[in-house]
């Protein structure tokens, strides 16, 4: 077993450090919420049921959190090939425990799912949804980042 560095430049199990992954994730969660946000105002002003609702959001919440890292991949001069490679590794687990999370507590608070965009509950859910998210987040990322992976793919091209 190689216990040496990375290509992400990190030595195996010492390059992260709380605020790295703090970083990788307050970086994930933009896109995300960006995402999901869009697909609730979307499917709650087509009048969509809660299950296409969701479904339009948290698909909306993986392509704008995986957009976020390949365009700043790309602009570092990758292939958009290859960027799209690196986004996939970088942020698919950080985007699926985040939506999984988020969705969750969502599905979790009382009236929620029925609350309308005008709603204080709708938006006390889904912005609590994403603190909770951040924070079992961010200890997923660092382990993930600790041993090369995850975010740390990324970090070679910010």
């Amino acid at each position: 077993m190689d216990h040496g560095t990375h290509p992400s430049g990190t030595a195996h199990g010492h390059g992260a450090t709380w605020t790295t992954a703090m970083r990788a994730t307050l970086h994930c969660l933009t896109g995300c919420a960006v995402g999901e946000i869009l697909g609730m105002v979307v499917g709650t002003a087509l009048m969509w049921g809660n299950a296409p609702t969701m479904v339009l959001a948290i698909a909306l919440a993986f392509v704008f959190g995986y957009s976020f890292t390949l365009f700043a991949v790309v602009r570092a001069g990758v292939s958009m090939r290859a960027a799209l490679k690196v986004a996939l590794a970088a942020d698919t687990v950080s985007i699926a425990v985040m939506e999984l999370v988020d969705n969750g507590i969502v599905a979790l608070v009382p009236g929620a799912l029925d609350a309308h965009l005008s709603d204080g509950l709708f938006w006390y859910a889904l912005l609590g949804g994403f603190v909770v998210a951040f924070v079992i987040t961010t200890p997923v990322n660092k382990w993930m980042i600790g041993r090369g992976k995850g975010h740390a793919v990324a970090h070679a091209y910010h």
